[in-house]
């Protein structure tokens, strides 16, 4: 991981003095209109994109952030901040941003820690005001390390050096719903076999509305109640790679060095109809919440 990745508004503040910073805001178009940072950008498919991890999907992937980075003008020397309304209100879209940017090679690229909602607590200004960017070429150099494929998670069932984390939330875990955008959106519901699972909201801790990721010694208990260790080799996956990248951050921050997201997450997952997936009451998982998981 870069040595910054999460920026506090103040930081912030003075990259936009410099002129030499690209915010990025994952919001709705709606909610971007409604007020934004000074000269952010809007780029909602950050968050809506739905990934497949089939050589084609990857290089649809890959050319499509590739042309929307250009469009707004990110060239290698500019600092990408990726932002959201907070860090536990959107799904992690902006680590997916985050994410995406750093799989897609880009050198310089963080996260206001905090979100819009932590800009505004620090007394920052919103505008109405739609920045104009000029297109540049995007510096694409891809780092397949970070990304797992359809493919490597289906190998790693049978890998036991390869661990697998569902991070979703306790309703996806359990069967009972498909996915976020609702219970049957999706072809099939359950669980990856041989998954662990830790809801992504459990990696936070929210006070007085304002959340932030909990320390480096409360993560690394968290991930040992499941058996993970920092030196495992983990593959993140949730429904489309939003939470999944939320929490490659957080574990990311704690020391955890060999982290993959399956970008295709349960969505595609799900819609592959020979591979394998467990439903009903987890066979291999640890406690659910109030059971002496937590």
């Amino acid at each position: 991981m870069p040595k910054a990745v999460l920026y506090s508004p103040s930081q912030v503040q003075e990259l936009l003095s410099t002129g030499k910073v690209v915010l990025i805001d994952v919001r709705d178009r709606k909610d971007f209109e409604a007020g934004h940072l000074p000269g952010a950008v809007n780029m909602p498919d950050i968050f809506t994109y739905l990934a497949e991890t089939t050589p084609e999907g990857l290089k649809t992937l890959q050319d499509t952030f590739a042309s929307l980075f250009s469009d707004y003008g990110l060239d290698g020397q500019k600092t990408a901040i990726v932002y959201e309304d907070a860090l536990h209100t959107r799904y992690g879209g902006s680590c997916r941003g985050y994410w995406i940017l750093r799989y897609l090679g880009y050198p310089k690229v963080g996260i206001l820690d905090g979100g819009m909602s932590a800009w505004k607590q620090a007394g920052g200004e919103l505008t109405t005001q739609v920045a104009q960017p000029v297109r540049t070429a995007f510096p694409l150099d891809i780092r397949p390390e970070l990304m797992a494929t359809y493919k490597d998670v289906l190998d790693a069932l049978d890998d036991p050096t390869v661990r697998l984390l569902d991070n979703r939330d306790r309703v996806e875990w359990l069967a009972e719903s498909s996915s976020p955008y609702g219970v049957d959106f999706a072809p099939r519901k359950g669980r990856i076999p041989g998954a662990v699972w830790i809801e992504w909201y459990d990696f936070m801790k929210v006070t007085d509305g304002q959340a932030a990721f909990r320390s480096r010694k409360e993560i690394v208990e968290l991930a040992a109640s499941r058996g993970l260790k920092p030196e495992d080799d983990i593959i993140i996956y949730c429904f489309k790679g939003a939470r999944a990248a939320n929490t490659y951050v957080a574990l990311s921050e704690a020391g955890f060095s060999r982290l993959r997201i399956y970008m295709g997450s349960w969505n595609e997952w799900s819609r592959k109809s020979d591979l394998p997936i467990e439903d009903g009451i987890p066979k291999a998982a640890a406690p659910l919440p109030g059971r002496g998981a937590r």
